[in-house]
């Protein structure tokens, strides 16, 4: 797989963590059982980043304010070369929290296949039913 579509692919499954339900999201990871083992590089926490907007879509980018952010980084135990990120919208630290550990999850070949097939798929159904 080349560079740029592994890429395209791990942004694609980040925006579906991202835009998840946290519930829903709680359940689809406890659904697979006991999470890898992990350490911290960057535990949850709260801030604020600036939106940015265009005009009409097309126009002079502005800023069109502040919006509240969780992040977080994990590496897996087993797997130092694994980092596992994510951004979440709100003060939400345990989607945060689920969200890395997924992306982590999704960057190993055997693990790959059933996090997207348990975890990003219905996600995608559920944010398409929404």
């Amino acid at each position: 797989m080349s560079s740029q579509m592994a890429t395209e692919q791990r942004a694609e499954w980040m925006g579906v963590l991202a835009r998840a339900e946290p519930a829903a999201l709680q359940a689809a990871m406890a659904a697979l059982g006991p999470a890898p083992a992990f350490d911290w590089l960057r535990r949850p926490e709260i801030g604020a980043v600036m939106t940015r907007a265009r005009a009409g879509g097309t126009g002079r980018a502005f800023s069109l304010g502040e919006m509240t952010v969780t992040r977080c980084a994990l590496v897996l135990k087993d797997r130092p070369d694994v980092v596992g990120h994510a951004y979440v919208q709100g003060r939400a630290t345990a989607k945060a929290e689920h969200a890395a550990i997924a992306d982590a999850m999704l960057q190993t070949d055997d693990l790959h296949d059933r996090v997207m097939a348990e975890v990003i798929t219905p996600l995608k159904r559920a944010e398409a039913a929404r």
